[in-house]
């Protein structure tokens, strides 16, 4: 008889992002690849699709960083689905910068002692280098916060001639102002063969209050007509309230419905002059995150906690 060939199992971890109760936040799949075991974009969309979570990411130890300090992963993100680019052949979806699976990769690298005793660890992405430090709750024993240091993506002006589009999507909503994003600071090379999009495509709607993006309810169909990938929805907080602005995120187009939390750290800066922040996601899921733009060195800092709330394994 041939010998039976033991398939390879892959580690998965579903992490809940930005909160500390499990289901809450937003949720996303990590995966653990091991060096000699990596696989094509087309089956790590498979694996994505199959955990049909808003995001999955994969991580992949590179070679010799374990000496290093920090320690170092490759770090690439996929949402569910794969869409039609413009040639009309089949294009993988793959998210140029993401927060939460960022954040969901860093707990599971700290929580499982991937890294030992280090409390910093890097990610390579396509978006550059980005850095995930662990920092203790001194208020809750063996409970800890992360910090992420990511690249501003920077708000600019948004003309269009029409845009009733966004109305009628939000249902009529009264909208104070609109911006797009300009993506030029974020690094765009190759990585493991695929080249990261040059723009992000993204479209900031600003509400004229906290309770129309809580009571949002917009329409799916419509938002697909939009100009835009990622329509961010927000507003600022009422006087008096613990935090200083909420959002939310519809991406029907790359197959994220709603995003359970986000930020848009760069606007509020510069209608407030103010550089730290709380914001809240007000998804039905909600969350919650400090921010922190440094204007100088062009980067954000968001910090926030996350809960493992199931794993297991994946056969190959």
């Amino acid at each position: 008889m041939g010998m039976i060939m033991m398939k390879k199992l892959v580690k998965y971890f579903v992490v809940d992002a930005f909160t500390e109760s499990a289901f809450k936040g937003n949720p996303a799949a990590v995966c653990l690849l091991e060096e000699g075991h990596e696989r094509d974009d087309s089956w790590l969309q498979s694996l994505a699709a199959e955990f049909h979570l808003p995001m999955t990411s994969l991580l992949l130890p590179i070679t010799g960083s374990a000496s290093l300090h920090p320690p170092c992963f490759l770090l690439r993100w996929f949402t569910s689905i794969a869409e039609a680019c413009l040639s009309n052949t089949l294009s993988f979806h793959m998210i140029d910068i993401c927060g939460h699976a960022t954040l969901a990769a860093a707990h599971t690298v700290f929580s499982n002692g991937l890294i030992g005793s280090s409390d910093t660890v890097e990610f390579s992405t396509h978006s550059g280098t980005l850095t995930a430090k662990r920092v203790d709750d001194c208020e809750a024993k063996g409970s800890f916060f992360i910090e992420l240091n990511f690249p501003v993506i920077t708000t600019c002006e948004y003309s269009s001639s029409d845009l009733s589009m966004f109305a009628k999507a939000l249902k009529g909503a009264t909208i104070v102002d609109i911006r797009g994003t300009a993506t030029d600071k974020l690094v765009s090379k190759p990585l493991k063969g695929s080249t990261k999009p040059t723009t992000t495509d993204r479209i900031m709607v600003v509400l004229s209050s906290w309770e129309s993006v809580i009571e949002l309810q917009p329409k799916t169909d419509d938002i697909m007509k939009c100009p835009a990938k990622v329509i961010i929805v927000t507003a600022a907080a009422p006087e008096g309230s613990a935090f200083d602005f909420c959002s939310r995120l519809f991406a029907p187009k790359i197959g994220v419905t709603e995003d359970s939390a986000c930020g848009s750290a760069h606007y509020w800066s510069l209608k407030t002059n103010k550089c730290d922040f709380v914001a809240y996601a007000a998804s039905h899921r909600s969350g919650a995150l400090k921010v922190h733009y440094d204007k100088e060195k062009q980067r954000v800092l968001l910090t926030s906690k996350a809960v493992t709330v199931m794993k297991g394994s994946v056969l190959i």
